[in-house]
Parts: structure tokens; C-alpha cells; sequence
């Protein structure tokens, strides 16, 4: 499902996996400081950062605040839950010259820790929504489609990935409408902003700059004259952003987007402030970015030689990653998993043949 966001741990041995998925090379010019509930730490000229909670092993996403003269840039909101409001209604109380009225609300991608309160800031303030056209179009379709039971498409695909009757049970049970749940209601309309725009913020211009893969069209923001990145999911200085196949577009490609993205951002400064949704600001962006490129690269390469044989996507996630998948992880890893077999395919490296809709993987001849 879309709305699952990142994979932690997915490296593989840990002799295999050191370098690439290290994120030595890397500074923290905050240490451990971190924002409380209620409180706004100044990260660079007119930003602040916030800290809304969220329940999972993600614990949390950071929130920007820009100002914007008389009012402030919201930039992503968190999750429509109750710690996610009263953590925002807190700032409102807290933090008056942090939090001037909010103008308008930014969000980087459609997750819900990153659109689940956008609707209700922008209710409560009169305030719009900017996003990117695939991200405000993902939002709304996900959150308009009100099914309870699971699709027969989403049934296929999981079998086609090699999941048993016990494992496609236990996800069906859960139902298919929970990204609808962790997303206030969204307006009708917002602002989009595209690749390259130049939007005026305060006295600073922040560039919009569009990555895909972990989504369709993700939004950072990068402010030259002050040096800093507003990353979003982007990149993260501590784990992989989950980039994933599903059964919406089962024939793309979003791990190649992912390395072109990552091609891309490497054209940015180095000596940029990373202001990601998860973790701590950090500089050493290039260093980072090589570290995650090495990373999937490091993975095509085993997945291509454990493909001697034919192999599901559930044969490979010994190949992927390092702890049992089980439980709530198997959707994160199909996803994963399915992505960079795609990958291979796309390179030329493996085929993949269907046998009673499930699908084989082997190495090219």
C-alpha cells in the first residue's frame, strides 16, 4: 500500500552491507538536541523545527516552520491523530513568535505523516495546500476511495509476489481503507507547484526540487542563499525512504526513479543544511546520497546472482534484508523487494515469467 513509508533495516550482512548503507561522513550541528512537544528550535534564517509524534518505529516527522512576513510556511503536518493535534495545538500556545498564523501549509508528498493534518490547518487557518499534481492527486484518490474489503487486483498481486493463503488472510483482514483514516478530509482544491518554481517565502526564494520513486513526484525545497534543503522523505540520514512496487502501477519502474532522483540531487551543493522529515538536520548531502545509490546498487548486484534459480519475491528477502519479515514488515518488503527485481528486469539482468499469476524472477542467459 502507498501509504506504508519507509523500511528500516533493510541492509543485508553486515559485512556486505557496512559501507553501503553507512551514514558515517556525516555532522549533526545541532547534536542531540531535539524539539519537545510545544517547543520551535531555529535551524537557519527564519526556519524553525518542529517535532509532531507519531506512533511506530518512525516515532515522529519534523516540521518546518518559514516565516513568511506577517505569517508562516508550514511545511509538511503529521499524522490525523490525536498525539499529532494536541502536538500542534501546543506550538499554537507555546511558540507565538514561531507560529504566526500559518499562510499556507507545504507538503512535500502525499503519506499521511506528511498530508494527514493538511486539511485540518488549512480549515482552521484559512490557509492553502501547495503540492506537486501527482502528490495532491495520489492524496485525494487515496483518501476517496472508501472500500472496506480488499480488491481482488490487490489479492492478485500480493500471490503474484508469493505471499500463502495464511499471509493474504491476515492482510485482508485488516481491511483496505487505512490511509483514509490517518488523513484529515482534504479541500477540493490547492496550488500546485512544479519542478523548478521559485517560490518567495519571507525575504529567501526556496526552489522547488521534484525526486520520484519513493513517490510520484516529491517536493524538496532548497533555499541557496542560506544554504539549506528542506529533504522531506527525500533523503534521511539514518534509513532508506521505502521505495516500493505496487499494484496501482505494477509495471514501473521506481527504483530507477529513485537513482536518477538521487543523480539529480547530486548536482546540489554538498555543503547543504538537510532538513529531513525523520532524524536530525544534518550536513553531507553528497556523501549521503552516494551512501543510499551504493546501497540499492549493492542489492541488484545479490539479487542478480541468488536469480541462478527462479525465485518469488518472498525467496528474496533473505538476499534483502536482515531481520525476519513477519507480520506488518511483509508489505513493506513485497514492495521492496518487487521494486528492485523490476529493476533488474528493466537493466536487462533478469526475466520474469508467470506461472498460475504468481511471478518467477531468474537471471538473463
Amino acid at each position: 500500500m502507498a501509504e506504508l513509508a519507509h523500511s528500516p533495516d533493510i541492509s543485508l550482512t553486515q559485512d556486505e552491507s557496512f559501507v553501503a548503507t553507512s551514514h558515517r561522513g556525516l555532522n549533526y550541528p545541532l547534536g542531540e538536541r531535539t524539539p519537545t512537544v510545544g517547543e520551535a528550535i531555529a535551524v537557519a534564517p527564519g526556519v524553525h523545527w518542529v517535532r509532531i509524534p507519531m506512533a511506530g518505529p518512525l516515532d515522529h516527522i519534523n516540521c518546518w516552520l518559514v516565516a513568511d512576513g506577517d505569517a508562516t510556511t508550514i511545511v509538511d503536518t503529521g499524522l490525523n491523530v490525536e498525539p499529532s493535534v494536541d502536538a500542534w495545538r501546543a506550538l499554537f500556545e507555546a511558540q507565538p513568535l514561531a507560529m504566526r498564523r500559518p499562510g499556507r501549509v507545504i507538503c512535500t508528498h502525499f503519506h499521511p505523516d506528511h498530508i494527514g493534518l493538511a486539511g485540518w490547518l488549512g480549515r482552521k487557518f484559512d490557509a492553502r495546500i501547495w503540492m506537486t499534481r501527482g502528490e495532491w492527486l495520489m492524496g485525494r484518490l487515496l483518501t476517496a476511495d472508501v472500500r472496506d474489503a480488499v480488491p481482488d487486483e490487490q489479492i492478485a498481486f500480493w500471490r503474484a509476489a508469493g505471499w500463502d493463503d495464511e499471509q493474504v488472510a491476515a492482510a485482508s483482514a485488516k481491511g483496505f481503507g487505512q490511509f483514509r483514516r490517518m488523513v484529515a478530509p482534504m479541500p477540493l482544491g490547492y496550488r500546485r507547484i512544479i519542478d523548478g518554481e521559485d517560490i518567495a517565502i519571507g525575504d529567501a526564494t526556496w526552489r522547488v526540487v521534484v525526486g520520484s520513486g519513493h513517490c510520484p513526484e516529491h517536493a524538496c525545497l532548497w533555499n541557496a542563499r542560506d544554504g539549506v534543503l528542506i529533504a522531506g522523505d527525500q533523503v534521511l540520514p539514518r534509513i532508506s525512504s521505502n521505495v516500493s512496487l505496487g499494484v496501482s502501477e505494477p509495471d514501473a519502474d521506481p527504483l530507477g526513479e529513485w537513482l536518477a532522483s538521487i543523480d539529480k540531487l547530486l548536482e546540489l551543493p554538498g555543503d547543504l543544511l538537510v532538513l529531513p522529515a525523520h532524524g536530525a538536520p544534518f550536513t553531507g548531502l553528497h556523501v549521503r546520497l552516494a551512501a543510499l545509490r551504493d546501497e540499492h546498487r549493492l542489492r541488484l548486484d545479490i539479487l542478480a546472482e541468488h536469480l541462478v534459480e527462479p525465485r518469488r519475491a518472498v525467496d528474496c528477502f533473505g538476499r534483502m534484508f536482515r531481520r525476519t519479515i513477519t507480520g506488518d514488515m511483509l508489505g513493506l518488503a513485497t514492495g521492496e523487494t518487487l521494486a528492485h527485481l523490476r529493476r533488474l528486469e528493466v537493466e536487462g539482468r533478469a526475466v520474469r515469467e508467470v506461472r498460475d499469476g504468481v511471478w518467477w524472477y531468474r537471471a538473463s542467459v
